[in-house]
């Protein structure tokens, strides 16, 4: 009954906060962690304790899969470079340094222990910074990296902090943990690439939304466990899943079993989150008991101290490490301006010249697809620019979360002051997030940085929508030359649909009414050329995904829409075969 009790007031609690903070113009994350450690100093309120195994192999896998789910495929991979510096690179430096500074402040825990700290207040987390950035319009490429880094680099901290654990009792050369990293992310990216293909496959096998949600919902954990298995990054294999998931599901998965499949791991995706950054706030007045029980001559003040100096650290490692990063972007946004004439030149040849002598047909499809994409990733970094505004948001978006917490609590029980090891981590968690976090629309507003360009988000969704209805006209066409329906039906197709009527629909002919047989006929045959067009218009958007040719908002804006209509349609199709069967 208690834990019920907890559970019904936890998740009350979580929405009056979030509820309230969205009135305040307040990330929740920050609110849920204020709350919190002040109800972590009243009397009478249960202290909470969950194992981090539960957080790092129970919580992490699915929010990962959420967030991974979402992310365009197209987006990470034009900013892999990025991503990986920030995710990757930006870990080692923060551990590096941080550790230095922990034994430099207790010489006495040993390197192999100052490093295993220093990797656990590497990774940041993503979630406030992203929550503040849609509210404030940041560009969706900044959104992107940032993302992007919350996505992997957890992995990478956690290599490094098993890394560091086991030079705890051993040896461990600096070959070796570049081995094992190195192994991790390939068996990892192995694995995730199979989970993902498996996992949509069987998918389209199931004819209901609730069976294909629930599928969903193991998933994230069918990719973790067999890459930690292997001793591969069981996040990271999480991550690659979701991407797959995400790239191949428009592909092969029903839009209503999408459509629903995304709200319910919206609602998970919010308890999971606002349970991990309340939790993170209840446990400090029991982390300060533990530092004052286990005192050992650092006492809670110093500890203060050495957390607000790591913090200041990880902050001023990352500033440092921004700026080369966004003159790296700049250089090739250079590089795409110098290469853009070139492209267009061979794209002018394989449009003049006949090259089937030379090449077959499959390759030179291939050529071309390859140049277009080519082409586009060019445009991408000529419109979507990383200025200096930007660098200053991405360098002051370093937040570390409730990980950053539950991994410190993986560290043995024999460690060297281990509680003090865990307060310094909250610390410079708590630090981070409030001070970051809180500023950071400040930072946005005063930096000034512009928006995605609405007016040529418009232009291209106005293309993309015309080329989606050639498309469809086309498939119509096709149908209405083979009578496959009626010349009326299609009509009322065209018309409805996405497409326009090329001339005035013919009226039908007065006379006497049609019967209830025809008015079947024709309602059947509606719905299915209907679905028949959405399918050539979702084969278009698809084909111009492929190419690069529009940027991932576009393509997100167009296939939500075609997702609410195809699944409206699918419902009444339902419904109306069921009434046929009932009649019958």
């Amino acid at each position: 009954m208690e834990v019920t009790l907890i559970a019904i007031v936890g998740v009350a609690s979580m929405v009056a906060v979030a509820a309230f903070s969205q009135r305040l113009g307040l990330a929740a994350p920050l609110s849920l962690v204020v709350v919190g450690i002040a109800l972590s100093f009243v009397p009478g309120v249960p202290v909470v304790e969950i194992e981090p195994e539960w957080v790092l192999a129970g919580v992490l896998p699915p929010l990962l899969y959420s967030s991974a789910v979402n992310m365009p495929a197209q987006d990470f991979r034009r900013d892999i470079k990025a991503i990986t510096g920030l995710a990757v690179l930006l870990v080692v430096v923060s551990t590096l340094g941080a550790g230095w500074l922990v034994h430099l402040l207790m010489p006495d825990i040993g390197w192999p222990t100052a490093f295993a700290l220093g990797a656990i207040i590497s990774p940041t987390d993503a979630v406030a910074a992203t929550s503040v950035g849609r509210k404030l319009g940041l560009p969706r490429r900044l959104l992107t990296l940032l993302e992007g880094e919350g996505l992997v680099n957890d992995a990478s901290a956690l290599v490094l902090l098993r890394s560091a654990i086991a030079a705890m009792s051993g040896a461990v050369s600096l070959w070796g943990v570049a081995g094992k990293f190195l192994f991790s992310v390939l068996v990892a990216v192995a694995v995730g690439v199979v989970v993902g293909l498996v996992n949509v496959r069987v998918r389209a096998l199931l004819d209901d939304t609730v069976l294909n949600t629930a599928i969903s919902f193991v998933v994230p954990f069918v990719a973790y466990v067999p890459a930690e298995e292997l001793d591969a990054s069981g996040v990271l294999a999480v991550v690659v899943t979701g991407v797959v998931t995400g790239h191949l599901s428009p592909k092969l998965l029903k839009a209503r079993d999408r459509i629903g499949e995304a709200m319910n791991w919206r609602t998970l995706a919010f308890l999971l989150e606002s349970a991990v950054f309340l939790l993170m706030g209840l446990g400090v007045k029991s982390l300060i008991d533990e530092v004052y029980a286990h005192e050992d001559g650092l006492g809670a003040g110093r500890v203060l101290l050495y957390g607000l100096a790591l913090s200041g650290l990880v902050i001023a490692a990352r500033m440092v490490f921004v700026a080369p990063l966004v003159a790296m972007v700049r250089q090739d946004e250079r590089r795409a301006a110098a290469t853009k004439p070139l492209l267009e030149r061979m794209q002018e040849r394989l449009a003049l010249f006949d090259l089937s002598d030379r090449f077959t047909p499959s390759k030179k499809a291939r050529i071309e697809r390859r140049v277009s994409r080519t082409s586009a990733d060019i445009e991408f970094r000529l419109n979507e620019t990383l200025g200096r505004q930007g660098g200053v948001v991405l360098a002051w978006s370093g937040m570390r979360g409730a990980i950053t917490v539950a991994a410190a609590q993986t560290l043995p029980e024999d460690t060297p002051h281990r509680p003090q090891l865990i307060l310094i981590a909250f610390v410079v968690a708590v630090t981070t997030l409030l001070l970051q976090g809180l500023s950071l629309p400040a930072v946005i507003r005063t930096v000034r940085i512009p928006g995605d360009d609405p007016k040529r988000l418009r232009t291209e969704y106005g293309q993309l929508i015309t080329e989606m209805s050639q498309a469809a006209t086309r498939s119509l066409d096709g149908m209405a030359n083979t009578g496959t329906a009626a010349p009326e039906v299609i009509e009322r197709v065209r018309a409805d649909s996405f497409i326009r009527p090329r001339e005035p629909a013919r009226s039908q002919p007065q006379g006497a009414e049609p019967d209830h047989a025809t008015l079947v006929a024709a309602r059947t045959d509606y719905l299915r050329l209907r679905l028949v067009v959405i399918a050539a218009e979702r084969d278009a958007l698809l084909a111009a995904r492929t190419r690069g040719a529009y940027s991932s908002r576009t393509l997100t804006d167009a296939q939500d829409a075609l997702d609410l209509e195809e699944a409206r349609l699918e419902q009444l199709s339902d419904r109306f075969a069921d009434a046929q069967q009932q009649d019958a």
